[in-house]
């Protein structure tokens, strides 16, 4: 029976397997597509026979689906750790609508990751409806602190339903136009929209929270 030393250097090597395997399949993604890409691909990319990648995972929807619930737990802490940084509400939802903005602005391939579209278009096939179940429910935690704010400021949870969606189309719709170098075409710096349409969002949360005390 192997000793509790062994059984840890085990597992630090078959992370570290899983670790090269996912960075493999992200360049194999990118340039493939989920659509083109195969195991055998990432498997080549990485260096390892398709056998040693089946020990790991059962198909590359599996891969695709833990680079992306990997990407949407960083985006979960950096958009909590933004909001927690203030006591007030408002900037509790400045803080939060921003650290979204700012992490796939920084980021464009996890946002092609988010939406399926390396090389997909705009008609992305899901991953299988347990996936993406798993997935739409991580996506929502890492946007929750965007919602609680606006609860906080509107004291309506339809409010703040509506706000955190609209946050959310406002905020990918500025970066499909940058990621596309599109927003040069406006002259308008995206960071200026972005605190433009936050600070909107924001006086439309309190004037339904001074309507409903009326």
């Amino acid at each position: 029976m192997p000793n509790t030393q062994e059984m840890s250097r085990k597992k630090a090597v078959g992370d570290l397997k899983k670790t090269l395997i996912l960075d493999a399949a992200k360049r194999v993604f990118e340039r493939e597509g989920l659509e083109k890409a195969s195991l055998r691909a990432i498997a080549k990319e990485a260096g390892y026979t398709p056998a040693a990648l089946y020990f790991h995972f059962e198909s590359k929807e599996a891969v695709y689906a833990d680079l992306l619930a990997d990407s949407l737990l960083v985006l979960k802490t950096e958009v909590e750790h933004a909001a927690d940084q203030h006591a007030d509400p408002a900037e509790n939802f400045r803080a939060a609508a921003q650290a979204y903005f700012r992490f796939y602005l920084e980021n464009p391939k996890d946002l092609d990751l988010g939406f399926y579209l390396w090389s997909g278009g705009m008609s992305p096939k899901g991953l299988g409806k347990s996936r993406d179940d798993k997935l739409n429910s991580g996506l929502m935690d890492a946007l929750q602190p965007i919602r609680a704010a606006a609860f906080a400021l509107s004291h309506s949870a339809l409010a703040a339903q509506r706000s955190q969606t609209e946050i959310f189309a406002y905020a990918n719709g500025v970066l499909l136009l940058v990621h596309t170098g599109r927003i040069r075409l406006f002259e308008i710096s995206e960071m200026e929209m972005m605190d433009q349409f936050v600070t909107s969002q924001i006086k439309i949360l309190a004037s339904t929270e001074s309507l409903e005390n009326d």
